[in-house]
């Protein structure tokens, strides 16, 4: 089945290596109880808000592929994450064609929105 994103179309990919599945889309399959849906640039506030609230995604986890996140990469962030940041003022910007219509659960299209990157310059 087709994934949507926030706006009603086909799902984008994000980047490589992100995602529930680590194939660069923020979909969310079946188990993923992390809503990992919001493709997002994140920013040196969000990621150091991230670390203090005990979600590390600065270190690198050899163990899992995994080399740690800096201001400017893409990431699908757990939705919850992006509202969390979204509520302290840090919320990262948004790739609305790489967000999951899952996202919506949590986050309203208008918040998303109002975080929306200009895609015509990525």
């Amino acid at each position: 089945m087709e994934q949507l994103n926030v706006l009603g179309e086909s799902l984008q990919l994000c980047c490589t290596g992100t995602g529930f599945q680590r194939n660069g889309f923020c979909e969310v399959p079946f188990g993923d109880h992390g809503n990992h849906s919001v493709c997002a640039i994140v920013t040196d506030e969000f990621l150091l808000m991230q670390q203090r609230i005990g979600n590390d995604l600065i270190t690198p986890i050899p163990a899992y592929q995994f080399n740690g996140l800096k201001a400017g990469d893409r990431w699908c962030l757990c939705a919850i994450r992006w509202h969390q940041a979204h509520l302290a003022g840090v919320a990262p910007p948004v790739v609305l064609s790489a967000t999951s219509k899952d996202a919506l659960k949590v986050i309203d299209l208008d918040v998303l929105k109002a975080f929306a990157v200009d895609e015509s310059t990525l």
